[in-house]
């Protein structure tokens, strides 16, 4: 299948290109011309106005389309999340369990492969935001099934990392010999949720962690006396930091600040997406407590933020109009930086030959009009 896709601007990921077409065969990008002379063997389309860029990529993604990862832990609910959240530009994902049983641990493992084996292209492996967290820092996640890494558990992981893995920790809850394990099994492992001091954040990157969870939050802030994990994360150029740029979790002028601190390349927006987003209802439950959504806010009884109800455009969006990021940054951090952090980026990220057209095109008020995974449009005309 030949498609052509012309578009009064795209975004490539290194810069904006008017009137030009981005031509694809059989799902892969073969080059963007600036006059196509097109036989009837192509498919044309035409984007008059907006932005054509890459897809989205997120990492953190709990839910979407009315279902929670946790409480619909199944291949089927997969798909339905990533279908809410193609609404959003986002073509590739990490579906997210949060905190929650080893049984829960296993099952989220089967059920994403399932998806991936089935065809949904989009997955692009687990996210496990738990269970090895401190309790000082655990947010909303439940208590109960917070705990401290066990050798056992360490060899579990180790022994599945043939699946893309993304594992969430709090290093002190770690030992250091069990993060050497992980990391040279190929499991990405982040520090997030973690009381720690940077002597031990400091041990756990020497060690080999990738990266920071939803920089800021749930997390030892930086004092003048000690750096914490958020000073840690600021400071270190080699890693990789997630943020959650919806106007509630981050103040945009510390989104700013990460990014004037962080060398390029090492940001990236997340959405951190619960069960209300693309979805009527405003509420579901998390280990039986309801989540409500008020006022772009998903809190519980407490009225603790207790995770996102974002898309990525929105993301992208906040990023630009009220952090001040420059939009060409913006669309590389929610899509090139995360191929890169992922080691995708010789597939997914750009819009260059040899790479999948995962594309998604918005308007200039930042609503999506179509996306695509592998050259296949993903929204029907009235999404």
């Amino acid at each position: 299948m030949k498609k052509a896709i012309s578009a009064a601007k795209i975004f490539d990921g290194n810069s904006f290109l008017e009137n030009r077409t981005l031509l694809i065969e059989d799902g892969t990008i073969l080059d963007i011309v600036s006059e196509p002379n097109l036989d009837s063997e192509w498919e044309k389309y035409y984007c008059t106005e907006g932005i054509l860029a890459p897809g989205f990529i997120d990492w953190q993604v709990n839910g979407g389309g009315g279902l929670l990862f946790n409480n619909a832990t199944t291949s089927e609910a997969i798909d339905i999340i990533t279908s809410a959240h193609h609404r959003g530009g986002t073509s590739s994902l990490m579906p997210t369990l949060i905190t929650d049983t080893e049984q829960q641990r296993r099952t989220a493992l089967d059920s994403v492969r399932a998806s991936i084996i089935n065809g949904n292209k989009s997955v692009l492996g687990l996210h496990l935001e738990g269970p090895f967290f401190s309790i000082e820092k655990k947010g909303v996640h439940k208590q109960e099934h917070i705990v401290t890494m066990s050798d056992q558990e360490c060899a579990w992981l180790c022994s599945i990392a043939d699946t893309v893995m993304l594992l969430t920790l709090a290093p002190e809850k770690t030992k250091v010999s069990q993060l050497r394990q992980l990391i040279d099994a190929g499991v990405i492992v982040n520090i997030g949720h973690s009381n720690a001091e940077s002597e031990a954040v400091n041990q756990a990157l020497l060690a080999g962690v990738k990266g920071f969870t939803h920089l800021f939050n749930a997390m030892s802030p930086a004092t003048s006396r000690e750096p914490g994990v958020v000073g840690s994360a600021l400071l270190n150029d080699a890693t990789w930091c997630g943020i959650i740029v919806d106007g509630h979790h981050v103040h945009p002028d510390m989104v700013s600040l990460a990014h004037r601190i962080k060398p390029r390349g090492k940001l990236c927006l997340v959405t951190d997406a619960m069960a209300t987003v693309f979805a009527d209802q405003k509420s579901f439950e998390l280990y039986g407590e309801t989540i409500t959504e008020i006022d772009g806010r998903l809190v519980n009884g407490e009225g603790r933020l207790a995770g996102a109800c974002i898309s990525m455009i929105d993301a992208v969006r906040i990023a630009h109009k009220s952090a001040g990021i420059e939009l060409g940054e913006c669309l590389r951090m929610a899509s090139l930086y995360s191929a890169e952090y992922l080691g995708l980026s010789g597939t997914l990220g750009m819009l260059s030959s040899g790479h999948r057209a995962d594309l998604v095109h918005f308007t200039e008020h930042f609503v999506v009009n179509q996306t695509w995974v592998d050259g296949e449009e993903m929204l029907s005309a009235n999404a």
